[in-house]
């Protein structure tokens, strides 16, 4: 009997103790473990990065101007060139033969300006000899000693003389517009002679030579392109142009600095400057959809040696600068559905006692009293008292892994900043054990 009454009382105190485990596993288990970290002052840059190419701020495409064969060709890919300095030159043999032509022309128009001149002297001393007889005739006439159809014949011969003069003034106004044409014919041959001599435009580097001596220059039409002979860079200034995304664009303006690394040059990066946003999008190419993005020209500060048009490179354009600005961690931050009054306070749930049990798995949405309604509120949970409270945090720039914090958040408040399913998961009150705290690299 003894022995059944100690094996019972075994069980019972196995039973009780069995509870109290559990009990104190399960108020364990209450208070969700997190990471924290205070806030604090940090220096704080909003960046902008985008990728695109290296370009130089003045390229010349040099194309045909005139068709004909390259005879000589002065320069090589790569080389550095002056403005002025020859480059190649085009047999030359057609246009010297036209200009011949125009020379030709404009020698015949002057030659029958001269005859026509001394036409028109012939035709004056005729009309002379005209007048003179009619005059002569005239006096015969009123003395009765001629007939009169000899008298209206002098009168004509008189008339048509005039008329030759005029004819031959006119032919002179003609000859001299003729000459003006030709003129223009040869001049327009002369120059046409010099288009077979290149010459480059600007001081710079052969970045491009697509044509060999002895191939045939093409000029370009309305519906074909003309060849392009060679493109002459001044590597002096060099730009960026990188695609920003549309979000990105309001951001940007010009003036603002930027540091560009070149993939063809590793281990550098390069100051520079925007110069250029664009107004319009970049028009994709082809039917396929695709993010809309605008160019953006980053001029780069001084030469950068050993540098080709068409370099891959990026750039991280700093769009605003904070000093000493409380930083709220990116992670940290969250959004909740909670209910506000109708001044636009939260309306918080009573806070369950200290030990009580609380199944997030297992909750509602609130009831909501008269004049209340739910709203989407951006924040971030702070540790008090062992709780995560949420707090509501209107944020300014954002930084690399850091928020400008306007209003909202102290500087010693302590955010819960991980794990992220803990963070997912939390609501206002919850309990909360913290696990690690610490400070961070500021950015």
């Amino acid at each position: 009997m003894n022995r059944k009454k100690i094996v019972i009382g075994l069980l019972v105190i196995v039973g009780l103790a069995a509870v109290v485990v559990a009990n104190l596993t399960f108020q364990r288990s209450s208070a969700t473990e997190v990471t924290a970290e205070a806030i604090q002052a940090r220096h704080l840059e909003s960046v902008v990065t985008a990728s695109g190419t290296i370009q130089p701020k003045r390229s010349v495409d040099i194309s045909a101007e005139t068709m004909g064969k390259v005879v000589d060709l002065a320069v090589v890919e790569g080389q550095a060139v002056t403005a002025g300095q020859h480059l190649l030159q085009i047999d030359p043999r057609n246009l010297e033969t036209q200009v011949q032509n125009r020379e030709a022309s404009l020698a015949s128009a002057r030659s029958q300006l001269e005859q026509t001149r001394a036409q028109i002297e012939n035709s004056k001393v005729a009309l002379q000899q005209s007048r003179d007889t009619l005059r002569r005739t005239e006096e015969l006439w009123k003395a009765g000693l001629i007939p009169r159809d000899q008298y209206e014949r002098a009168v004509n011969d008189v008339a048509m003389r005039e008329t030759d003069l005029k004819v031959m003034d006119q032919s002179v106004l003609t000859q001299m517009e003729r000459i003006k044409q030709e003129e223009a014919n040869l001049a327009s041959a002369r120059h046409d002679l010099t288009k077979v001599r290149v010459s480059s435009p600007i001081t710079g580097i052969v970045t491009r030579l697509n044509v060999e001596q002895g191939e045939t220059a093409v000029v370009g039409t309305m519906n074909n392109a003309g060849t392009v002979l060679l493109t002459i860079a001044d590597l002096s200034v060099i730009e960026t142009e990188i695609e920003v995304d549309e979000t990105d664009i309001p951001y940007i303006s010009i003036g603002l600095p930027a540091t560009v690394s070149i993939d063809a040059i590793p281990n550098q990066t390069f100051s520079g400057r925007v110069t250029e946003v664009g107004n319009s999008p970049i028009q994709a190419a082809g039917p396929a959809q695709r993010a809309t993005n605008f160019k953006v020209v980053v001029t780069i500060d001084g030469e950068v040696p050993g540098v080709r048009p068409g370099f891959t490179c990026t750039a991280v354009i700093t769009t605003a600068t904070r000093e000493n600005a409380l930083a709220v961690p990116i992670q940290a931050m969250t959004v909740r559905e909670l209910p506000i009054d109708a001044e636009g306070n939260i309306v918080r749930a009573a806070r369950p006692a200290d030990g009580a049990a609380v199944d997030v798995r297992r909750r509602t949405a609130p009831e909501l009293a008269d004049g209340q309604k739910l709203k989407e509120i951006e924040g971030a949970f702070v540790v008090r008292d062992g709780h995560a409270v949420f707090t509501p945090v209107r944020i300014g720039i954002a930084g690399e892994r850091y928020f400008e914090v306007l209003d909202g958040l102290a500087a010693g408040d302590r955010v819960i900043t991980g794990p992220f399913a803990s963070v997912r998961g939390l609501q206002d009150g919850d309990a909360v054990q913290v696990a690690d705290t610490g400070p961070r690299g500021a950015r």
